[in-house]
């Protein structure tokens, strides 16, 4: 006893205690917070050939992303980007990339579908990373809860950059968020999975698959949505579309009366 209590006095004790106490606290976050494979059960790997897509890779990728994707000065490093990253960007004509710029524009795809899902392929066996989403996710529903919930969590996360209907925006260093206006749901659902160029990265601990499918369905709801004044003007808003219209009617007036003068005289 008196040994134990010699050992509690001890000057390190309590510095002993608190390091035990962390240790026991991270081990147990660690055994109950769910990992990236348990967050998302539904994701399916791309169905492509792994060899062809390394060979599609060293002749059109390598060049800027390494020999062995491990990145290079003209690209980052793809090892754990997943199949889903290769999807959205090979499919949406992003990549190859065609010049450097600030942000790699969207432009006629280069490989059809064979080729992307083989290069998707190949990158996805060079790391876990997030695969293509299930068909599951991808459908657009029609139920005004979802539609309503979509656009909540659509503007929380995504309209200060897209627009609170997408329709896109200006960022800084000649950055921009593209117009999601046609975006299919499968590009949809990547983006917000692996955050390509300035975008977050949402994965399913921060948006759930079902909340993705939300988002979807909503964006598919404002641009499938008639206008009632039969003119969108972009749907920036009602305040400017209005300003619009009042400085367009402005002008008119003013060109009027200087024409009615000139006229006059």
């Amino acid at each position: 006893m008196r040994q134990l209590a010699a050992r509690r006095r001890h000057p390190l004790a309590t510095a002993m205690l608190l390091l035990l106490a962390l240790v026991v606290t991270g081990a147990a976050y660690t055994a109950v917070a769910p990992g990236q494979a348990d967050a998302a059960p539904t994701i399916n790997d791309a169905e492509g050939d792994v060899d062809r897509g390394q060979e599609l890779f060293l002749a059109n990728c390598a060049t800027c992303h390494g020999l062995q994707a491990q990145g290079g000065t003209g690209g980052p490093s793809l090892i754990g980007v997943g199949a889903a990253s290769v999807d959205f960007q090979v499919a949406t004509g992003r990549m190859p990339l065609a010049q450097q710029a600030p942000q790699a524009p969207q432009k006629p795809r280069v490989f059809d579908d064979q080729d992307t899902a083989d290069l998707a392929a190949y990158v996805a066996s060079l790391a876990p990373g997030p695969a293509i989403p299930a068909d599951e996710y991808l459908t657009v529903s029609e139920d005004p809860d979802d539609i309503a919930a979509g656009g909540e969590l659509f503007r929380i996360n995504c309209a200060m950059c897209h627009n609170v209907v997408g329709a896109g925006g200006a960022l800084t260093q000649g950055k921009y968020a593209p117009s999601l206006d046609g975006v299919e749901p499968r590009h949809i659902y990547e983006a917000l999975q692996t955050g390509p160029q300035s975008m977050p990265v949402f994965n399913d601990d921060n948006i759930t698959p079902a909340e993705k499918q939300q988002i979807i369905s909503y964006l598919d709801h404002v641009n499938t949505e008639p206008s009632p004044g039969g003119w969108s003007l972009g749907s920036i808003g009602p305040v400017t579309e209005g300003l619009f219209v009042w400085v367009g009617a402005m002008v008119l007036l003013i060109g009027c009366a200087v024409w009615l003068g000139a006229k006059s005289s």
